[in-house]
């Protein structure tokens, strides 16, 4: 009899709450997520979606990097998210990593032009193994470029850059002159949003 009762609130309990439509930000083309379930709206904000790229952007060669978004606003049934990181699977950066060859890896911490606080790792795959001064280079040019165009941009044009390859391209074209490399990735970022869009 017990058991009869616990299922009848619990199923109560699903009646009394409602189901929202959650779509990625404007700047990354206002995709479709999925489906989350509250019973009061306000319940909804600062929860994470994740998404692959690939079905954001519809490439399936995109479908190693993860997308993270927080839902920062909801009207009616539909909620609304701000990017806040991606990260490209373990499993395929390990692939890049050659013999004889070195990875190269920056972590670095800025502010967007609109407010919202960045930390980036972005790392280069160098056809052969370079020395510690030359790694001090390269590692020098990844941190120095990425942080400029990160503080000269705002967040969505900052994420549309990593989405399009635009900054590691420009960044490639740079640090080749240095040192043969076959890659350069901005495989993880994490943000932290202002706190009038929380």
């Amino acid at each position: 009899m017990a058991g009869k009762k616990q299922s009848g609130r619990r199923v109560e309990g699903w009646k009394a709450k409602s189901w929202f439509k959650v779509y990625s930000p404007e700047n990354v083309g206002k995709v479709y997520l999925g489906d989350t379930v509250a019973d009061d709206p306000a319940k909804l904000i600062g929860r994470v979606m994740t998404a692959p790229l690939s079905e954001l952007v519809n490439d399936y060669a995109k479908q190693n990097v993860k997308m993270k978004f927080s839902i920062t606003e909801v009207a009616g049934d539909s909620a609304y998210t701000s990017f806040i990181g991606h990260e490209i699977a373990r499993d395929y950066i390990r692939s890049l990593v050659k013999r004889r060859t070195s990875r190269i890896e920056s972590i670095v911490n800025f502010v967007s032009k609109d407010g919202s606080k960045v930390r980036a790792t972005v790392t280069c795959f160098t056809l052969t193994r370079a020395d510690q001064s030359q790694q001090h280079l390269i590692r020098k040019v990844l941190s120095e470029d990425v942080v400029k165009y990160g503080t000269e941009n705002e967040l969505g044009v900052f994420v549309n850059a990593i989405i399009n390859g635009e900054i590691s391209k420009e960044t490639f074209r740079k640090v080749k002159e240095l040192y043969p490399i076959r890659r350069i990735e901005i495989i993880k970022t994490k943000v932290e949003l202002p706190k009038i869009q929380k």
